[in-house]
Order: structure tokens, then C-alpha cells, then sequence
């Protein structure tokens, strides 16, 4: 059989963050209806059993919004018709939705790994960002969900956020690698055009362009230091603690979305669902969304990667680029491989261009 993992959208949250783009609605009245409908869904998502499923991760959204026993039905499903042999579990979190009976509801399940939105440890930085949860909620659901089972535990944090400095990132970071989690992901905030901070950027206090880039710089060098290495542009493991579904992305290999706005990439074609909850819930079938998978993309994916591409996706025009970009420090080379430096990856989207032309 082959492999693939599962991604499953929770599209309900307790509130909107201004910062935040995914689809998603602070009205969690349709959980349970949207709960039967991600079964039905993945019990028709495999008619041949041709495909085992070896991650499964639930993002959103916010899935800790459900009830413990909504995410193990889930967790059933995708066993029962994709397999019981699930390596890697994922639910996104918030901390301050979880408590123990959920946690272990969820870890007996199968549920191995959690993901918790912190975005900062600074309360002043949290408050701009819409978090609930202070730092010491956020030290209490890790200790929780440590003391449920989890021994793989990521925090997410943002950079160039309102207000942030190099001594509150310092701040953060430390905070984070003493709680003794296995993963660090470090986004530099994007704003996005129809959120609340889109509406409003006029109105706030972001570090600039060379300062956020200083900050990025800051959190590979920290994280480094703390044991956390970095294997993708914003993401940082111990080792072993890589996300394996986030990988599946980045190397172009095969995921099935379930769930509305989920999208997936299956036999070298894309399809999806549309952000509509009605739409899924009447277990409608997902779109068509074109094909996948060309040098282009493997280019562009890959060098997300610190592993980067072989050299041989590359054209000879795009070989010839190399030496200068090696020369300013902003990708390294073998033989074999190309990848980006992290000064680079501060400018990925414009040397990845150069690339692909």
C-alpha cells in the first residue's frame, strides 16, 4: 500500500485573532454534525484500500475547541479505513482550552504529538496578538500534556510582532526551551490582507524590515544553541522531533485534506474543499484544483528545506547563479545539493524565482 498522511481542518474557534487568515468561525454549534461528517468523509476517502496512512495531524482553526471525544472518533476513522499503524498524531491546540481528562481522552486515542499556539511569552506581545492564555497557562498545558503521555510537544512563535525586541524574543525563546518541549516553530507574522491587523496597519508597531530580519536571525541562532535545529525555514527540532506530516509538504509527498477550505494532493493532482462548513457537512465531494508535482514545485518546496534539492532539478542558467549566491553567503553547495543559508531564507521567495527561471 502506499503512504500518505491526513490532514483534517477543525474550522472553530473560541475567537478570531487578528492576525489570522485560516478559515475558521468562533461558532463551534455545528462540531458535532462537522465531527460525522470528517468520518463519512474518510470512510469514502479509500474505497480500494490502496493507501495507509502513516501521519495524521488536525489543524485549524482550533481543535482543542472539540470535545475529547469528537477528536478520538476522528482518530478511529482514519484507523479504521487508512489503518491502525498512525505514526504521528498531531492536534493543534490552544492553551488555555486544555485540561487533563481532555489530554488523556485524546493521548488513549492515539494522539502522540501536540502542537500549542503561544506565539509569545510576553504579555504585553500576547495581548496585541488576541492570545488568551497567559505564560504561566501556557507552562500548565505543557505540564499537563506532558503528565498525559506526550513526549513530543511544540510551541509556536511569532516574530515581528507589535512591540517585539531582541530582549523579548531572548524572553520567549528562553521561555520555551525551558519547558522542555521537542519543537520550535519561529513565523515572521505576515500581514494579510481582509484580517483585523490588515485592516488596520497603520495603527501598529511592527519592527522594521531589517529588524525583523535581525530577530529571524536572532531565533535560528538561539534555538541552535538551545538544541533545537532547524530543518525547515520557520521550523526547529531536537533530533528525531521533526514534524513528519509538515515534511510530507516540503518533499512533495502524497496527503489527503479533510474538512472545509482542507486541500490535498493525491496522484499528482490537487483538490479541495471550499471554506464553507454547509458545504462539507453535507458531504459534498471536494474540487478539482489542477495537477502537482513539477521541477518547479520540487524546486520551490524543497529549498524551504534546510536538506534542500538536488542539484539536478536545476537548469544550467539557473547553475550558472550559484556561484554568486554561494559568494553572498546566501545558500551552500555541494556537488550534489543546493540549500539556503539562514540569511537566505530571508530572501527565499526572490532567489527561489531566480531558480526557477
Amino acid at each position: 500500500m502506499k503512504q500518505l498522511g491526513i490532514y483534517i481542518h477543525i474550522p472553530f474557534c473560541r475567537s478570531k485573532c487578528p492576525y489570522c487568515d485560516f478559515f475558521s468561525l468562533a461558532d463551534d454549534s455545528a462540531a458535532q454534525a462537522y465531527t460525522e461528517a470528517v468520518c463519512a468523509h474518510l470512510a469514502q476517502a479509500n474505497p480500494q484500500g490502496e493507501y495507509a496512512a502513516d501521519t495524521l495531524y488536525f489543524g485549524g482553526g482550533t481543535p482543542s475547541v472539540l470535545q475529547g471525544e469528537q477528536l478520538a472518533a476522528m482518530i478511529g476513522s482514519a484507523k479504521a479505513h487508512f489503518g491502525a499503524g498512525i505514526a504521528e498524531i498531531t492536534i493543534e491546540c490552544n492553551p488555555s482550552d486544555v485540561e487533563r481528562a481532555f489530554l488523556e481522552r485524546v493521548h488513549q486515542a492515539g494522539a502522540n504529538r501536540l502542537s500549542f499556539g503561544m506565539q509569545s511569552a510576553v504579555e504585553s506581545e500576547r495581548r496585541a496578538l488576541g492570545r488568551r492564555a497567559d505564560r504561566a497557562q501556557v507552562a500548565q498545558a505543557v505540564r499537563l500534556a506532558q503528565e498525559a503521555g506526550f513526549a513530543n510537544i511544540s510551541l509556536d512563535v511569532m516574530l515581528g510582532i507589535p512591540g517585539q525586541t531582541a530582549r523579548s524574543l531572548h524572553e520567549s525563546l528562553d521561555f520555551c526551551t525551558a519547558l522542555g518541549v521537542q519543537h520550535i516553530s519561529a513565523y515572521i507574522l505576515k500581514i494579510e490582507e481582509g484580517t483585523y491587523f490588515g485592516k488596520h496597519r497603520d495603527r501598529l508597531t511592527l519592527p522594521d524590515e531589517d529588524a525583523t530580519a535581525d530577530l529571524y536571525l536572532q531565533a535560528v541562532e538561539e534555538l541552535e544553541q538551545a538544541g533545537f535545529l532547524q530543518y525547515e525555514i520557520s521550523n526547529f527540532a531536537k533530533a528525531g522531533f521533526e514534524s513528519r506530516h509538515n515534511l510530507k509538504y516540503w518533499r512533495l509527498e502524497e496527503y489527503l485534506g479533510i474538512g472545509a477550505a482542507a486541500h490535498s494532493f493525491m496522484n499528482g493532482k490537487r483538490f479541495y474543499y471550499p471554506r464553507d462548513i454547509a458545504y462539507f457537512t453535507e458531504k459534498k465531494q471536494p474540487l478539482p484544483d489542477g495537477t502537482g508535482g513539477d521541477r518547479q514545485e520540487k524546486i520551490m518546496l524543497g529549498l524551504r528545506l534546510k536538506e534542500g534539492i538536488e542539484n539536478k532539478l536545476l537548469s544550467e542558467s539557473a547553475k550558472a547563479q550559484l556561484p554568486f549566491l554561494t559568494g553572498q553567503g546566501l545558500i551552500s553547495c555541494t556537488a550534489e545539493r543546493t540549500a539556503l543559508t539562514p540569511r537566505g531564507c530571508l530572501l527565499s521567495n526572490a532567489i527561489i524565482a531566480a531558480l526557477i527561471e
